[in-house]
């Protein structure tokens, strides 16, 4: 298997990778936040769905585009302004499901010459398809370790009460 292969696998899988984490969360423990400023868990499984929304953009941009300008996303406004402490982890999850399957299904297909075309993020300067996937490819598993700090966390503090 190529590191290609690989990494278009592990992207695959990030819905699933974070679903698995959510077992049995519901209740309080959905809206229990680790420290001020900090999110709940409701909210970093709505914060991955919308940067998936984010992702398909740059992910289309970088193919369809020479050299595209992909901006970068203030997380915590968006956090406030879309209201994530108030929405439905269920729609979230499948959300992000949804939309990962359809980058899945672009990316997949893709030509090799593709993965060395590159936008210029805003923040993080130039990057490469390839980088952009990797990215992604992180990010759901990085917020699923998150939602597994989370649970743990407010299993400790409820066994302290």
């Amino acid at each position: 298997m190529s590191d290609l292969t690989e990494l278009l696998e592990r992207f695959r899988r990030g819905p699933e990778v974070l679903a698995n984490v959510l077992t049995g969360a519901a209740g309080e423990e959905l809206d229990y936040t680790p420290a001020a400023g900090k999110w709940s868990i409701r909210q970093i499984v709505a914060h991955v769905a919308d940067a998936e929304v984010a992702g398909a953009w740059r992910f289309r941009m970088v193919i369809a585009e020479k050299d595209p300008v992909l901006q970068a996303m203030d997380e915590n406004a968006w956090a406030r302004s879309l209201n994530y402490g108030q929405r439905r982890l269920a729609q979230s999850l499948e959300s992000f499901r949804r939309l990962r399957g359809e980058n899945y299904e672009l990316l997949k297909g893709l030509p090799a010459s593709a993965w060395e075309r590159a936008g210029t993020h805003t923040e993080r300067g130039r990057i490469t398809l390839r980088q952009l996937l990797e990215t992604y490819a992180d990010h759901a598993e990085g917020h699923a370790r998150q939602v597994a700090a989370v649970r743990d966390q407010h299993r400790r503090e409820r066994g302290r009460k």
